[in-house]
């Protein structure tokens, strides 16, 4: 079991590679399986209250997680195919937010970053 990202991105660069699916790993393709992936995640919560949502049974709590772990795993693959650090451009992006959505205008609002300008 991969127990960090490094780890999990040798271990799903191995299974690519055993199978010969680099070929079809293009980054269209990839974000699309990611995106259908994102859509069978949603599925899960799609006539869910909002309560509903926060407290799911263990059955599907376990369908969530495999759907997350669908999408996570097709994310970390477009990254890996465009050689993009995702904790490097995560940590850029939270800094973007974080100037966008100043703590003293955003708390407690869901207002888009241009509301505040």
């Amino acid at each position: 079991m991969a127990d960090s990202l490094e780890a999990l991105k040798q271990k799903l660069q191995a299974f690519v590679d055993e199978r010969d699916w680099a070929q079809f790993h293009t980054p269209k393709n990839l974000s699309m399986a990611m995106m259908v992936e994102a859509a069978e995640l949603l599925e899960h919560f799609q006539w869910d209250t909002p309560a509903e949502s926060q407290h799911l049974s263990a059955e599907k709590l376990e369908q969530v997680g495999h759907e997350l772990a669908d999408t996570f795993v097709y994310l970390l693959r477009i990254a890996q195919v465009l050689e993009i650090d995702l904790l490097e451009v995560a940590n850029k992006k939270i800094a973007l937010n974080a100037k966008k959505y100043p703590v003293d205008q955003a708390r407690g609002s869901n207002a888009k970053y241009t509301k505040y300008q």
